[in-house]
C-alpha cells in the first residue's frame, strides 16, 4: 500500500496541467512559447489570466491531494513526503517527456495539507519578494530559503536536510532565469512587452 501511494503521488504530480490547457484550448504546446516552461507563470505570460488561474488551482490541488493520501488511508507517514513526490512529478512528469514546471504551485498545495503554518510563511515570503523585486523566480527561490530558515529556528521541525536539498533543487530549476538575469533579458512581472506574446484561443469566442 505504501509504495503504491508513493507512486500514485508521483503520477498525480505528473499531470501536465499547463500542457493540457495549452493543447485543448489554444492548440499549442506551451513549451514552445514564452519561457518554454509548462508552469503557471508562463501560462499567464502566454495564455492569459484565466488559463493561469486554472493551472495554478489544479497544480495546487495535485500537491494537496498527494499530501492527503497518507491521512486518508490512515498511514503513520509524514504527508510532506507524498507531496514532495508530487512536486517531483510536476517538475519531471512521465506524461510529458519529463519536461515539467518549476514546483511552486504544487509545493503550495503540499504545504497547505502537510504543514499549513509553513505554507503561510513560505508564500507570504514568495509574494513579498516578487512585490519588491518584480521577478517571479526570486520569489520562487525564496520559498525554499524561507522553509530552510524556519526549519532551523523552529525546534518542532526536523526537515533541515529536506529543505536544504529543496532550496538547491529550486535554484537548479530556475537556472535559466538566473542566466537570463545575468544577461539582462529576464522579464519582470510588470513588463508590458509580455502582452505581445499572448496567443488567442482556437475558438475566438472563448476568452481566458
Amino acid at each position: 500500500m505504501l509504495w503504491l501511494l508513493l507512486l500514485s503521488s508521483y503520477l498525480i504530480g505528473s499531470i501536465p496541467t499547463a500542457l493540457i490547457v495549452g493543447k485543448l484550448v489554444y492548440g499549442i504546446d506551451i513549451r514552445d512559447h514564452g519561457s518554454k516552461n509548462p508552469g503557471a507563470t508562463n501560462t499567464l505570460r502566454v495564455l492569459g489570466k484565466g488559463s493561469a488561474i486554472i493551472v495554478v488551482l489544479v497544480d495546487i490541488g495535485k500537491g494537496a491531494l498527494a499530501a492527503y493520501l497518507p491521512v486518508y488511508f490512515n498511514l503513520d507517514v509524514e504527508p510532506l513526503y507524498f507531496g514532495l513526490l508530487a512536486v517531483v512529478g510536476h517538475c519531471f512528469p512521465i506524461f510529458a517527456g519529463f519536461r515539467g514546471g518549476k514546483a511552486i504551485a504544487t509545493t503550495a498545495g503540499t504545504l497547505a495539507v502537510a504543514n499549513f503554518p509553513l505554507a503561510v510563511i513560505a508564500y507570504v515570503t514568495f509574494f513579498l519578494i516578487i512585490f519588491i523585486t518584480k521577478y517571479v523566480f526570486f520569489g520562487s527561490i525564496s520559498v525554499g530559503l524561507s522553509l530552510l530558515v524556519y526549519s532551523f529556528i523552529s525546534p518542532e521541525q526536523n526537515f533541515e536536510l529536506i529543505f536544504l536539498f529543496f532550496t538547491f533543487f529550486l535554484i537548479y530549476l530556475h537556472r535559466s532565469n538566473i542566466r537570463n538575469l545575468i544577461l539582462g533579458i529576464e522579464p519582470k512581472i510588470n513588463d508590458k512587452n509580455l502582452i505581445n506574446e499572448r496567443i488567442p484561443p482556437k475558438n475566438s469566442n472563448l476568452k481566458m
